[in-house]
């Protein structure tokens, strides 16, 4: 499989891994695995949003390789992980068990972070028996659990029916995106990060969004619209801390303000102003900041690299 399109230079683009492994789902589908770092410093498990890749963690990785064990996967359609028949959050939480399982060690703990559908996997795999074993806390980044296509701000109309049918239909487009030219890369700013993203930040993103092939954008854009998971974040009991970015359009900060409520033991909900929807690499600092406090507080670090 190509591997898939990013930036090649600079602090987004992704590193070469450690290692690379394949996890085996309960179906048989076969994930890309990218382990980052050394043996045996804690580890970070990192899993990302709808249209990405690992090469959307690459400043997390950079940051954090040093002195953590980072692992990154492709969700199934998505980099270097073929696309699948089966789309489905509970194909999501099975796909990451298959990787606590592939990567960690029996008892093992972790923090664990996802980005949008990655922070849905989170949520889908919160009562299983992976997760409960191996997290030790959790980071939820610009995510949501249900109404996903209702609350969109996308489509600038106000909310109701016509807005949400509208939404559908853009969100769940099968048209091809084509190549990353000046006004894609508007389009996709407007759509997914703040309006003062800088332009290198806005070209790493639409590299990775337009490397993601229709078929499994469409597949997985029908899993979003009809996603209802709110009963499985009160399944999330260990430490959770949640962000978002109020300029958020996608998955707009009701979402996050909504699933900290919910949780058995949210250890914080930050809003970053200004900041939209794509946060791990819109603001890399404060999620990187925020992966090494979790690692502090709940796995233990012998030395924190600045």
């Amino acid at each position: 499989m190509r591997r898939p399109a990013h930036v090649t230079s600079g602090p987004f683009a992704p590193p070469e891994p450690t290692r690379t492994l394949t996890a085996v789902s309960a179906d048989g589908a076969r994930l890309h695995v990218e382990v980052h770092g050394p043996e045996g410093a804690p580890a970070v498990v990192l899993a990302h949003g709808w249209t990405c890749s690992t090469a959307f963690w690459a400043a997390q990785i950079r940051a954090l390789a040093g002195d953590h064990r980072v692992v990154v996967y492709d969700q199934r359609g998505h980099g270097r992980t073929a696309a699948s028949p089966l789309c489905s959050a509970d194909a999501l939480a099975d796909d990451l068990e298959a990787v606590l399982e592939a990567t960690l060690a029996p008892g093992e703990r972790a923090v664990l972070a996802g980005h949008s559908m990655g922070g849905m996997t989170l949520m889908a795999a919160a009562g299983r028996p992976a997760l409960r074993e191996h997290a030790a806390a959790v980071l939820l980044c610009s995510t949501g659990s249900s109404r996903l296509v209702a609350e969109s701000l996308v489509v600038p109309l106000r909310p109701g029916r016509l807005r949400t049918r509208l939404t559908a239909a853009v969100l769940g487009s099968r048209a091809p995106l084509g190549p990353v030219t000046p006004v894609a890369k508007r389009v996709l700013r407007y759509a997914t990060m703040g309006p003062g993203t800088a332009p290198e930040r806005v070209e790493a993103c639409a590299r990775i969004v337009h490397g993601c092939a229709r078929g499994p954008r469409y597949a997985w854009s029908q899993v979003l619209a009809g996603l209802e998971i709110d009963a499985r974040v009160r399944e999330l009991t260990v430490p959770t801390a949640v962000v978002a970015g109020t300029a958020d359009r996608l998955t707009p900060p009701v979402h996050a303000r909504r699933i900290a409520a919910a949780l058995p033991d949210c250890v914080g909900l930050t809003e970053l102003t200004g900041v939209g929807h794509m946060t791990p690499l819109e603001a890399p600092e404060v999620i990187t900041g925020r992966l090494r406090e979790l690692v502090r507080t709940y796995v233990g670090v012998e030395e924190d690299v600045a």
